[in-house]
């Protein structure tokens, strides 16, 4: 994603945010937010279409870049891997859960034991040794499968919304699934405490868009410290 790219998402992003709470403009709200969603996350393979920002990071990506843990980068140590397996975890968490009321993705798909990670949560709160384990034992060709089936899933729900939708916020019931699913650590309170603010329209700009637009930044800032 180039300085162009980044700013027409950032401009986009801008008017998503002025207009997705207000039911007249739901049609236009979840196109905008589809686009900005699809320029994030890789793309589908011989599609002809122009390379996203995971795609970009992906290329000529080296295994131990991706593995590489502490890395000191602007405001992070964490490896690419960390990255892209919390921006995921969070998306499935907010959108699934806390959103649509469905089973998340890490269930659905057996993602859970397909990543070969005994981490089930938010990747919050994490300690230096369980980072360090993530980033390197994480099965790789499964962390990709799963953020495209988190994708999947996230457009899926999006696109089936009614008007109105987008401003209603989760139940206590469905924060109690996030505790019992034993998605965010009991020490990550705040987490749950930020989410419950937030409508439904709140999780569409922060984890599902906005999140993965900041995480994606530290991971390319690592593949560019460490692949000069």
């Amino acid at each position: 994603m180039n300085s162009e790219q980044r700013n027409h998402w950032n401009g986009q992003h801008k008017i998503l945010t002025g207009i997705i709470t207000k039911p007249g403009a739901h049609t236009e709200a979840v196109a905008i937010a589809l686009e900005l969603h699809t320029a994030l996350y890789a793309s589908e393979e011989s599609n002809g279409q122009q390379a996203t920002y995971e795609d970009s990071l992906w290329d000529q990506l080296l295994e131990s870049t991706v593995r590489s843990y502490p890395v000191q980068t602007p405001g992070s140590r964490n490896s690419i891997v960390w990255h892209l397996w919390h921006s995921a975890r969070i998306e499935d968490i907010t959108m699934n859960i806390l959103g649509a009321d469905r089973e998340q993705v890490l269930h659905t798909e057996r993602f859970a034991d397909r990543l070969q990670t005994p981490f089930l949560h938010s990747g919050n709160g994490m300690s230096e040794r369980d980072v360090a384990a993530l980033s390197r034992e994480v099965n790789l060709g499964a962390l990709a499968e799963y953020r495209r089936a988190v994708a999947c899933r996230t457009r899926s729900i999006l696109s089936s919304l009614e008007p109105g939708q987008l401003g209603m916020k989760a139940t206590p019931a469905q924060f109690e699934r996030v505790r019992e699913e034993k998605a965010v650590l009991d020490s990550e309170q705040w987490l749950m405490d930020y989410w419950s603010g937030k409508t439904f329209a709140g999780q569409v700009l922060m984890p599902a868009t906005r999140h993965n637009f900041v995480h994606l930044n530290k991971a390319m800032q690592v593949k560019q410290k460490l692949q000069k």
